[in-house]
């Protein structure tokens, strides 16, 4: 079952960890989260999930930045979000969408016991500009029934910024 807002206000600072957050941006069954000013580009044309691809990073200026289709850009909430009750999902906003703007590409189901921000697999389906700090995505949150281990992951668990693919990890030592 999803949360409603009256719940994760109900449940912020006990189960439920917003950092920052803004009370204006709470909605029906959700909380908006914005986009940090920071974005990551990988360097090479094709990227090899067995390896550890070089990226670049970018800021996004206060006036803008105009994204190009065809390009996967990388970047990550302002707000650092944890819970150990409550499955955290995130979605875009419609009106982001309704832009063509696509703020997670498959990585918008996150794990029971995760702590840190959120990494935006960010792509366009037209050039579109785009600004720091503004209300990009959604999370909201479901119960969990049953037992379960709050997710300890090395890869991604505690981060403090961007992160680009681990998936070369996966690998290692099975070749």
């Amino acid at each position: 079952m999803i949360l409603s807002g009256k719940e994760i206000e109900k449940n912020m600072g006990k189960n439920i960890f917003i950092e920052p957050y803004d009370r204006s941006r709470l909605n029906p069954n959700s909380y908006n989260l914005c986009l940090h000013n920071e974005l990551l580009i990988y360097e090479n044309d094709l990227i090899d999930m067995k390896k550890d691809n070089p990226t670049r990073l970018i800021t996004i200026p206060e006036e803008g930045l105009i994204l190009e289709p065809g390009r996967l850009y990388l970047g990550r909430t302002v707000e650092h979000t944890r819970t150990e009750k409550f499955v955290p999902m995130l979605e875009g906003r419609s009106s982001t969408g309704r832009l063509g703007l696509f703020i997670h590409v498959t990585a918008g189901f996150g794990d029971i016991g995760f702590s840190g921000y959120w990494t935006l697999e960010i792509f366009c389906v037209q050039p579109v500009k785009i600004y720091p700090n503004v209300e990009c995505c959604q999370i909201y949150y479901h119960d969990i029934h049953g037992e379960y281990d709050l997710y300890s992951s090395g890869k991604y668990q505690n981060n403090t910024g961007i992160q680009a693919s681990l998936m070369y990890k996966d690998f290692e030592g099975k070749e």
